[in-house]
């Protein structure tokens, strides 16, 4: 026998998540989370499992998984399947982002340093130079 857990109301889940009703409803409209129905009074019953799922969103977010991404990984779920292929090619190209991001901010860190690094040089000024230190180079 199957035992089923007393349904929550969104403020229930937004008092245990620590999430702002807004934010659980805002996830409800984008289909990352479904309710259950509702009360006499419209208020959204959710399951209980609702809180191991935002802990999982709020966890792969913090990875930098856009909700389109994640929304993909709950779908995939949702057929029975577990997503974890597809998390570990999406985690892949975020390191690969990351990566050229890390390269590029290395390279303006080095521009940014060479630009600063001799204040006392006087570059030619012409009159319609804004400011000849981003101008010089």
């Amino acid at each position: 026998m199957v035992v089923q857990d007393e349904p929550k109301l969104i403020g229930a889940i937004s008092k245990d998540s620590g999430l702002p009703v807004k934010t659980i409803r805002y996830y409800e409209e984008l289909g990352l989370l479904k309710t259950i129905g509702r009360t006499e009074g419209g208020y959204r019953l959710f399951r209980s499992d609702t809180l191991s799922r935002l802990h999982f969103i709020k966890r792969a977010q913090s990875l930098g998984l856009s909700l389109s991404e994640i929304k993909a990984f709950l779908e995939v779920r949702e057929t029975g399947d577990l997503p974890c292929v597809h998390v570990r090619q999406t985690l892949q190209d975020k390191l690969s982002d990351l990566d050229r991001q890390i390269l590029e901010l290395q390279r303006l860190k080095l521009e940014l340093t060479e630009l600063l690094s001799d204040p006392a040089a006087q570059p030619i000024v012409t009159e319609t130079m804004i400011c000849p230190i981003l101008e010089s180079i």
